[in-house]
């Protein structure tokens, strides 16, 4: 469903609005089909990297690290 939110378009510009909407949704349909597996992000697009490595654990002093001085 599109819906209009602001502006008052004329129906050739909302004709090739929804033209190019379709045209990009048959490209990727397209190209997932024609590999016969679903997409694989990028690796650095990837969010689980931000988790792939252990972060330290709190030690006895660990509140006094955590000051930011100005």
């Amino acid at each position: 469903m599109i819906k209009v939110v602001r502006g008052n378009p004329t129906p050739e510009e909302l004709a090739a609005a929804l033209a190019v909407v379709r045209a990009r949704a048959a490209a990727s349909a397209s190209a997932e089909s024609a590999d016969g597996a679903p997409h694989v992000p990028e690796g650095w697009s990837d969010p689980a990297r931000i988790a792939r490595s252990r972060r330290p654990q709190p030690g006895p002093r660990s509140w006094a690290r955590s000051y930011w001085p100005v």
